[in-house]
């Protein structure tokens, strides 16, 4: 259970008002009276819980839990221990995840402007906005409503940010344009001048980098992520994409909405990922590619060349996860035949 110095909970609730926030039925609508005080694990959980069963791996759990309610899919009723009151959704990640919030909904500071920030005369923050403290706003910056500067943030000269944004502390942001409901976590670098050097025995001659930072809405953007601005052109990164932590996204990347970036992914130059692609952690990808939509990449596979839409790559280099797969295959064969022979 969270821990109440760090998290605030919100009053008990039913769970017919639960079954209206989460989008899920109960099987037995008599149960809708019955008061849940917390949201908690199938092995934590007590009488008054609420968890959650969506993996199948922790079926025995489900079926010993202690919890008063637990979300479901249809699938598992059979397997639910007796007395325990159940929600069923298709979806019951995505229907804890709203129960979670609905029990611990986000804090915010009231609106206001520290007075240890330093902003800019031009710059014009929206109603409803929080700035906090030693944050610095440079000429010209625009700050939609309700949105959230955290301490030591620094907004340079012309970035633009949407409404119900977050920018977590110590983040930096030039040369962008940002949209409504973006957040970027404590230490994002976003802006800053991207990789580009022409090279020369005589001393390689830098690249100014004429470009920008465009985003679209509801994206989230890890802790100490960095996206780097065009060269010529804008970096792109399309609405409702989540990157990870520690992610590297080079001048001139494109992609489209709906992405995932896991944790370490590396994306070189003018690389361009089409709407709803997926990297897994480690993945690096070589400049100038195309990944088409929906495509998956495997964890620390290393791609060389441009991956057709929906397909399934791994391995360095990547190829079509099949092919990897029977490659494995075949080089344990081999090794089993040269120590029999």
């Amino acid at each position: 259970m969270a821990d109440s110095r760090f998290f605030a909970k919100s009053a008990p609730l039913s769970l017919a008002q639960i079954s209206a926030k989460i989008g899920a039925n109960l099987l037995n609508p008599s149960d809708g009276d019955f008061i849940v005080s917390d949201v908690a694990t199938l092995s934590d959980a007590a009488s008054s819980h609420l968890a959650f069963l969506d993996n199948k791996k922790y079926r025995d759990q489900f079926s010993v839990t202690q919890a008063g309610a637990v979300i479901i899919h249809p699938d598992m009723v059979s397997f639910a221990p007796v007395g325990v009151k159940l929600l069923l959704t298709k979806t019951p990640h995505k229907s804890y995840a709203l129960a979670a919030q609905a029990f611990y909904p986000e804090q915010r500071p009231l609106a206001g402007i520290s007075e240890f920030s330093r902003i800019h005369p031009s710059a014009k923050i929206g109603n409803g906005a929080y700035i906090g403290d030693f944050v610095m706003i440079g000429a010209n910056v625009e700050i939609g409503e309700n949105s959230w500067i955290e301490s030591h943030v620094s907004i340079h000269d012309g970035v633009m940010i949407g409404q119900n944004c977050r920018v977590g502390c110590h983040t930096s942001i030039s040369h962008a344009v940002i949209g409504n409901y973006v957040r970027l976590y404590s230490g994002c670098r976003i802006g800053q001048d991207g990789f580009g050097f022409a090279i020369d025995p005589a001393g390689f001659v830098k690249v100014p980098q004429l470009g920008r930072v465009v985003m679209g809405d509801y994206i989230e953007i890890g802790a100490n992520t960095c996206i780097d601005r065009g060269s010529q052109g804008d970096t792109m990164i399309g609405s409702g994409t989540w990157i990870d932590n520690l992610v590297q996204i080079a001048h001139n990347v494109k992609l489209g909405c709906g992405c995932v970036l896991a944790s370490q992914v590396g994306i070189a130059g003018s690389t361009e990922c089409g709407d709803y692609v997926v990297l897994g952690g480690q993945v690096g990808v070589a400049g100038h590619l195309k990944i088409g939509s929906m495509a998956k990449i495997a964890a620390k596979s290393g791609v060389t060349k441009d991956i057709p839409a929906k397909e399934e790559w791994m391995g360095y280099p990547a190829m079509p996860m099949k092919r990897f797969l029977r490659q494995t295959v075949k080089v344990g064969q081999l090794l089993d035949k040269n120590k029999e022979s």
